[in-house]
């Protein structure tokens, strides 16, 4: 960001907010960047970090907390419950993100904005993101558009900003690196103005260890796209249990009906395939029940939100 660059939102009213844990390499630097940007409110939530982080950011100027629990999370959640300033602006604090993006954020607010994402993989810088972790990236963004409807492009950046009456609307319960995704969500059922930003992504500083485990996060991170569209796109949720349901009826009842040709007959098994189908249609059915009652209810608080 340039030093001539203005905005409309006063810069007072803006908190640069890091979640970290064991960012001793990176922290001090990121801290300087923004300062130099010319923000003051740096708040750092640390989990208790063993490398003197939560040290080097009091050393640089930032305030600091210490979390109350684990995962990172819970630390935004910690977060968004103490801060006051109308525009946060979330930053990871090992130095994969460029503080000289944040103008790209911050515009994006000021033209209305209710939530902002920054885009890692439109400009990724050589080694940034493995062919694993690339790969895993885009498969979830695209199951979160089968689910949600909303194609994003990427859902599990860590550089984002929120507005207060944003943060106020979140009902946020995931404590690990599901949460990206579980704000997304919130975002998504509520109806707020997401705008996506090309960002710059580095590759971790030398020496640092990234919390992440693409398989095992990865695992946990598609699990929360499903389960959360039980209750937020139950027409997606039921049609893929009914779906999977009513195939494995078809698998079985293939078997089934190769034996009957030799002369050998399964009647249990003939019984329990068509159970097995008829229940895969009914969740056919929940879906399209379901549906209904989440279309009318969305239907309900846009009218509330109207006489509000």
């Amino acid at each position: 960001m340039n030093s001539d660059t203005n905005f409309t939102i006063d810069l007072q009213e803006i908190c640069i907010f890091i979640p970290t844990l064991n960012e001793c390499n990176t922290i001090a630097g990121l801290i300087d960047d923004f300062h130099s940007l010319g923000f003051s409110n740096i708040l750092v939530v640390d989990g208790h970090s063993k490398d003197g982080t939560a040290s080097i950011a009091k050393e640089k100027g930032a305030t600091v907390i210490m979390q109350t629990g684990k995962g990172k999370g819970q630390a935004i959640i910690q977060a968004f419950e103490i801060i006051e300033q109308e525009y946060i602006i979330m930053i990871d604090g090992d130095g994969t993100y460029l503080a000289n993006d944040v103008h790209l954020l911050i515009e994006a607010m000021e033209s209305g904005a209710g939530h902002v994402i920054g885009d890692r993989l439109a400009n990724p810088a050589k080694g940034a993101l493995t062919p694993l972790n690339f790969i895993g990236n885009k498969i979830l963004n695209k199951l979160f558009g089968f689910a949600y409807g909303e194609w994003l492009t990427d859902i599990l950046s860590g550089y984002r900003g929120f507005t207060r009456d944003t943060i106020s609307q979140l009902v946020l319960t995931q404590e690990g690196f599901e949460i990206e995704t579980e704000i997304t969500v919130e975002c998504v059922k509520n109806e707020i103005d997401i705008k996506i930003v090309p960002i710059t992504y580095l590759p971790r500083a030398k020496g640092a260890i990234t919390k992440l485990n693409p398989m095992a996060d990865g695992f946990k991170i598609g699990r929360i796209i499903i389960k959360m569209a039980r209750n937020n796109n139950p027409l997606f949720y039921f049609s893929l249990m009914g779906g999977m349901t009513v195939l494995i009826g078809i698998i079985i009842g293939i078997y089934v009906v190769n034996e009957w040709l030799k002369g050998i007959t399964h009647n249990l098994l003939a019984m329990l395939t068509t159970l097995i189908i008829i229940s895969g249609i009914q969740m056919f059915v929940f879906a399209i029940m379901g549906d209904l009652i989440v279309s009318l209810h969305r239907e309900t608080m846009r009218y509330v939100k109207k006489l509000k």
